[in-house]
Parts: C-alpha cells; structure tokens; sequence
C-alpha cells in the first residue's frame, strides 16, 4: 500500500442506511457542523453525527407535530423520562437507580453547573481526566472553581491515567469534587472495573462528590464493557451524581434533554430547596425523542455501532500506513479519534486551523481540551469519524496528503 493511503481492506461492513451521507441536506440546514464552513471544507469536528434518528424518534416527534402538541409539557403519571433512564441503566448496564433521584434537564453542561454550584464552593478544586471536553473545563474555570488535571499518559497499550498516590494529590489541591467522563472525551477509553475503583477509594478517603458523565455508555465497542461509577456499592452511588443522555448515541442533541440521577443527601436536599424555575423545562419533543430513544431504537443503534467500528478500524489502519509517526489509538467507546501530529509536516500552533486552511477538512483544535491547565494537547486534533464511509475516506486521503 502506498504510505498515507486509505486502505480498502477488512473493517467489517457497514449497514446500509449508514452508507451515504447527503451533503446537501447536512450543509443547508442549521446545524453548526456543516452549516458553519465554507462550501469545500468538510465538517468533522463538533459532536454530531452525519446521519439521521432512528425511526422511532422521527415518527414521535412527528405524531407530536401532526397533533400541533407544543404546549407546557405534562405528565399524568410519573416522568416517561426517568422511567426509561430506569429500565435502560438496569437492563442495559447492570445498575438499577434509586427511586426519587432523578431530575430531567436540557443537557450535561447545565447539569455540571448545577451541580458544580450545588456541591463546592468558589475555591474549591475539580479533579477532571484531561484533554476533557472543552465546555466542563470552561464551566469549571467560569464557576471560580479549580481546575485539578488528571493527566491522561500515553502509552503503547493505551491511554491511562497514574493512580499513584492518588489521595494525597486530591488532598493537597483540595478537592471537594470529581468529574469523571466515562467513557473518555476525547481519547475514547472505556475505563475498567479496576481503574473506577481506585477513583472510588480515593473519593471514598476525601468525602468527594463524584459527578459521573456517561454520556457516551452506550456507544461502547466489544469486547469493552461500560461500568456505571453508581454500580461500584452503595457508599460509592450514594456520592455519585450519576449525568446521561440519549443525545449522542441517538443523534438527537440540539432537542435538549438529559438527566441526573443524585445519590449524595446533601446536593439532593440543595436541589430541592432550589425555585423551580431555575431548572429550565425540556420540551415535550426532546421528551418523546429521548423515551423512543432510549426504548425503541436499540435495533438501529446496533447497526450504528458496527458502522461506527468499521470506522473508527478505518482510522487505525489509515494511521498505521502514513509516512509520519501519527500516534493514535482506536478508540474504545465515542465516534472520536485523538489524533497527535506532532510528528507530522504540520508545525502549525493549531493544527486544526492548518488543516481547515490547507486541506479543507475542519477538526477540532486539541489546544481547547486542555484550556486553563497546565497539560499540554496542542499538537492534538479530535476527529469526528461518525459519518460514511465513503466521506471519511475523502478526509482521510485529505489530511494524508500534506
């Protein structure tokens, strides 16, 4: 095979609604992804997926639409989303949530400050495996809270974290909460039994409030195996304020629902003394989506993942072949390849701006997943592989030819 090119072998076969992606449709309509770039550039950055929703979703919010049903939301029984939260966590990954613990919100950026402002006070400091997604790491810095890095080590198996003397290094920066992304954004790690316990002991050690993003738990490749951080006892959920979404597995994240399961006391009684109105209320589509999500799309969302897999395979194979030494590792769980140029042609400060300029392909800038610490990602881009094959191909052969 040539150095560089896109190699056209093994990765297992896709499904067919994921074999093509329309262009048109992506770039003419509001999304930021593709409606933000010139007419050349191809959009492979922010964390959307070129595809459509599952059928169940659309033909919910269509029979919402048809009965012209856009009032305030109500309920005659309990919350059809936490119920569907409830089921899937326990018939899913093996976790059944507390009864009475869970809140619907518009999304984990709203939940971590929520929770940010409910468990710690200004001064206090975070611990946060970084790169981590850009808006926690804003949010934190935002809120006059610190930031605490948890580095993440390259190594030849992986990437890790050191676990080494864990305690006392929480202990001297003061920490009073971790948040822990599991799966990792955006190196895509699936963090095992073994790792979240040594994160639970520590916790457990410092009295810490742990709020657990698992956004993306259901977009976990085999033989890898989401843990809930909640599942680990009962000391551990009853500090663990447990934050997910259907939005990223079921491509549905500009309708604006998420939930928050709460197991320590203390946030939870905060939270109930708060007004109302300070929680915002997720409209009755973002509603329906995530409840037809969550328990009727599961056949489409086995289909995504082997088409995600042959993708994110795609990428290893296309890294392994280039002339440079791109270090990279097949992600464990995410539709988000961590890619290092440092080694490549590129000497540009932001690689991804270089790219956008040079190439016409728009990445996400590695500088931003570590902002406000002092860990250095700059040589860093994120690459979003959650579109057809054949596109990313024209990426891959984009980027291969500088």
């Amino acid at each position: 095979m040539t150095p560089g090119a896109v190699p056209t072998g093994s990765p297992p076969p896709v499904d067919t609604r994921f074999a093509a992606i329309d262009q048109r449709r992506l770039r003419s309509g509001y999304g930021v992804k593709w409606g933000s770039l010139a007419p050349d550039v191809i959009g492979a950055w922010v964390a959307d997926m070129d595809f459509g929703v599952p059928p169940a979703v659309r033909e919910s919010i269509l029979r919402v639409t048809g009965r012209e049903d856009f009032g305030y939301p109500f309920w005659p029984g309990a919350d059809p989303v936490v119920e569907a939260f409830q089921d899937r966590m326990a018939a899913r990954h093996g976790w059944q949530p507390e009864p009475g613990r869970t809140r619907v919100f518009t999304d984990l950026i709203q939940v971590l400050q929520v929770m940010v402002e409910h468990a710690t006070a200004p001064g206090d400091g975070i611990a946060v495996h970084v790169p981590c997604y850009p808006p926690f790491l804003a949010s934190i810095a935002r809120s006059g809270r610190r930031i605490v890095p948890l580095p993440m080590l390259w190594s030849e198996s992986g990437w890790g974290f050191s676990t080494d003397d864990l305690v006392d290094r929480l202990h001297r920066a003061g920490c009073r909460m971790l948040v822990l992304v599991n799966p990792h954004n955006p190196t895509g790690r699936v963090f095992t039994r073994d790792e979240l316990t040594a994160l639970a002991m520590a916790a457990d050690a410092l009295d810490l409030v742990v709020l657990a993003d698992e956004i993306h738990a259901d977009l976990v490749f085999a033989p890898h195996r989401h843990v809930p951080f909640a599942s680990l006892g009962a000391s551990t959920a009853a500090r663990t304020i447990t934050a997910t979404s259907a939005t990223k597995a079921f491509n549905i994240a500009g309708l604006r629902c998420a939930v928050a399961h709460v197991g320590p006391d203390h946030v939870q009684d905060r939270l109930a003394r708060a007004p109302l109105d300070y929680f915002g209320t997720p409209s009755i589509l973002s509603r329906v989506a995530t409840v037809a999500a969550w328990r009727e799309s599961d056949g489409w969302l086995d289909d995504l993942l082997r088409t995600l897999d042959h993708n994110r395979l795609l990428v290893q194979q296309w890294a392994a072949g280039l002339p440079w030494d791109l270090r990279h590792h097949a992600p464990q769980a995410t539709y988000l390849s961590w890619l290092d140029l440092s080694a490549t042609p590129i000497r540009d400060p932001e690689p991804a701006a270089h790219l956008e300029r040079t190439v016409a392909v728009k990445l996400s800038e590695g500088a931003e997943f570590a902002q406000a610490t002092p860990v250095d990602t700059g040589s860093f881009v994120r690459l979003n592989f959650a579109t057809s094959p054949a596109n990313l191909h024209e990426i891959l052969a984009r980027i291969a030819a500088l």
